[in-house]
């Protein structure tokens, strides 16, 4: 599942970069299907995750 959102995450942000006139149309396609970058992008998303999981349970808010 995290597969999953990391890829629709990054083709969002490159659709947003290649609208802004930051990357080329090509690249915003590489990008959203490069399988390595979708793999760092979901263990980034884990991370994240498990991070904002950790601080709730530091500062006792309800988990």
């Amino acid at each position: 599942m995290t597969a999953v959102l990391a890829r629709i995450a990054l083709r969002y942000i490159a659709a947003a970069l290649v609208t802004a006139g930051y990357l080329d149309a090509d690249l915003g396609q590489q990008i959203g299907a490069d399988p390595d970058l979708i793999m760092l992008a979901g263990f980034g998303l884990g991370a994240g995750v498990e991070m904002a999981y950790a601080a709730a349970k530091r500062l006792r808010w309800a988990t």
